[in-house]
């Protein structure tokens, strides 16, 4: 589940963005009877976040110092989103200044000394329980970096095609147009003068695209396409033995459908039976339903060719550095800025940090920030980035049940927002 790496935002005709703020205001009086999503933090201690001192919290250093160098490029009064573009409160991440020191200390750590690391992250961070409005519980899963086969040019093998992003799609950032469509976008393509939907999963399948010079590359597989979409990133073994990266570009702008869901609904399947394993062995079973249970997911992702990542990273995520495989965390910006050490608790099928005391296998690490994506949506909400390969496969794929997490600010930010521990 991959960044949406930058999008390019043309003008609205005048008559299209009324027709969508009509649309908005339309669904107003059904919004407002379900209470907003709001991020609320309690201030806690160390001591409180379960099992920290089991984990050896240096193999979440690399990541961080990646963010570090991202802060390093930006100026110090520079904040760290979200925060109202409206207001002079920096925000729960603060502004760049907020981060030198810390960074500088981060360096200085010796690599792989798991209590020079602890002592570090103790010195510097003061930890916050999550929540959203009073729920601290969320949904977290995983994700990977699939690995395809492909060819720049088509043949007979190779004719699944990856697309560029259209030159008619329309994104739009509606928090340009008010404060109160924060967090929303929406895209399209103009027809006569009006903002219409763009093409679905179905149309494009079908050719709407074709001859257009969109393609990307061509890969051997559909249904390794349709899996890269959910990924939103991937690695292409080409036909000459190279290897071509590709990352998340833009989206078509219409409803991202689960599939499984979709299964458990038509009765195929029991919601515990649904993982991207037995999703994935459904379609290569049942070939001629397929392609239609595909294309019940209207939304399609468009691709480009990503750079800068090493053969033993991850790709590219939104804060525009290489993810490390499993201490990065894919988040929703609307709520956390990138860059920010998170505490994670969460249940997983084979655990990571062996039985809690209930016996529950759980996912109990460091990770920060470092990423987003379409289906990651609320405060307290997560993706854990797996790396790539077959046993990152099995493990992002069996993740997905209900966990915590605790925010790691740095002291002068949590200073700024500290509470009373209720």
């Amino acid at each position: 589940m991959i960044a949406a790496q930058t999008t390019s935002y043309r003008p609205l005709l005048l008559t299209a963005l009324v027709s969508v703020l009509l649309a908005l205001a339309s669904c107003a009086p059904r919004e407002a009877e379900k209470k907003p999503d709001a991020l609320a933090l309690t201030a806690v201690s160390f001591s409180a976040l379960p099992g920290w001192a089991d984990d050896d919290q240096s193999a979440a250093l690399p990541a961080l110092r990646k963010s570090c160098a991202y802060f390093a490029r930006q100026g110090d009064a520079t904040r760290l989103q979200p925060a109202p573009t409206d207001s002079q409160v920096p925000g729960i991440g603060g502004i760049v200044s907020d981060w030198r020191g810390v960074c500088a200390a981060a360096n200085q750590v010796p690599d792989g000394n798991r209590a020079a690391a602890r002592a570090f992250f103790e010195r510097e961070f003061k930890p916050f329980k999550a929540a959203n409005n009073r729920d601290s519980q969320g949904l977290f899963t995983g994700y990977y970096e699939a690995e395809l086969r492909g060819a720049r040019q088509p043949s007979a093998r190779y004719n699944v095609p990856l697309y560029k992003v259209p030159g008619d799609l329309v994104a739009v950032d509606l928090a340009e147009f008010g404060s109160e469509f924060s967090g929303r976008t929406i895209a399209g393509k103009v027809v006569q003068g009006k903002l219409r939907p763009y093409d679905d999963r179905a149309t494009i399948e079908r050719g709407s695209l074709k001859g257009k010079s969109l393609e990307l590359l061509w890969v051997d597989d559909a249904i390794d396409a349709f899996f890269l979409h959910i990924q939103g990133s991937g690695r292409v073994v080409m036909d000459d033995g190279s290897v071509m990266r590709v990352g998340y570009a833009g989206k078509n702008g219409q409803p991202y459908i689960a599939i499984g869901r979709e299964l458990v609904t038509r009765g195929v399947m029991k919601p515990e039976e649904v993982s991207m394993q037995g999703l994935r062995a459904w379609l290569k079973a049942n070939p001629r339903e397929a392609e239609p249970l595909m294309n019940a997911n209207r939304s399609y992702v468009f691709f480009n060719e990503t750079k800068g990542a090493g053969p033993n990273e991850g790709p590219i995520g939104a804060q525009t550095v290489a993810l490390t495989p499993g201490r990065s965390l894919a988040v929703d910006r609307k709520f956390l800025p990138l860059g920010l050490p998170i505490w994670l608790d969460a249940s997983h099928p084979d655990g990571g940090n062996g039985p809690s005391s209930s016996g529950e296998a759980r996912i109990r690490r460091l990770v920060v920030a470092q990423d987003t994506g379409g289906a990651i949506r609320g405060p307290v909400r997560g993706d854990v980035f797996f790396g790539w390969g077959e046993q990152a496969a099995a493990r992002a794929g069996a993740m997905r049940d209900r966990g915590e997490y605790y925010l790691l600010l740095p002291n002068a930010v949590a200073d700024r927002n500290s509470k009373p521990s209720s």
